[in-house]
């Protein structure tokens, strides 16, 4: 790893943390199920994960893929920690006069298959967003951010939710009722980072002159593990 990727700011510290406390509260509330209408079921968790590929845009424009590589990775490993926690926190003996065991299980208790499909989900979302994003903005010149951050989620929420729901749910239910998850969510998720991009746009503007800088990855290879 360069030197340029092994210091960082206070700002982006703080971008950081609120990008992984988001992560990690949509994993968190993504058991609840929201009745969109009487046909549309979405988990609750897209009022709010779409808000970290806003985040993980901004990393990418401003400091550029390989930063943008380290909170990837940094949300992954809160992530897979905090689902240990939750497991291991669960399977501690319980008092008998305590009730809450089985709701405590609910909410913070997870499948392996869910899981899985969770890590991989937002591995190949939160990489494919920002290797689409970066050569864009090679592409474009640093133009048009607004094309740059919807082509780039179509793609990365596209592969998100593909991967999260037929890993959780393919062959638990039909297969239509499957693919109308994977729709609806997909158009919810773009449509939610469409109608942020004036905020984007101000967020990513506020950022480039508050820090002085506007990366390009000129001549950039995409690894996904650090050299």
């Amino acid at each position: 790893m360069n030197n340029e990727t092994k210091t960082v700011s206070r700002l982006f510290m703080i971008i950081a943390v609120i990008y992984v406390t988001c992560l990690l509260l949509s994993n968190l509330i993504a058991g609840k199920m929201w009745a969109v209408s009487s046909s549309i079921t979405l988990p609750a968790a897209v009022i709010l994960f779409p808000i970290t590929y806003i985040f993980g845009d901004i990393f990418t424009e401003v400091y550029g893929f390989k930063k943008a590589r380290i909170i990837i990775w940094l949300g992954f490993a809160c992530s897979f920690f905090a689902v240990a926690v939750y497991l291991i926190t669960i399977a501690l003996p319980h008092p008998g006069f305590w009730e809450g065991q089985e709701a405590y299980k609910t909410v913070l208790g997870t499948t392996p298959r869910v899981a899985i499909a969770s890590f991989v989900g937002y591995l190949f979302g939160e990489f494919s967003n920002s290797v689409v994003l970066s050569k864009l903005k090679v592409a474009t010149q640093g133009k048009k951010l607004w094309v740059r951050t919807i082509l780039s989620t179509l793609v990365g929420e596209g592969l998100d939710s593909i991967i999260f729901v037929m890993i959780s749910f393919w062959g638990t239910m039909d297969n239509s009722t499957v693919l109308h998850m994977i729709l609806y969510q997909y158009l919810f998720k773009v449509c939610y980072e469409a109608l942020f991009t004036p905020l984007t746009y101000a967020a990513v503007n506020w950022i480039k002159g508050q820090e002085g800088v506007d990366h390009f990855d000129y001549d950039e290879k995409y690894k996904i593990l650090a050299e």
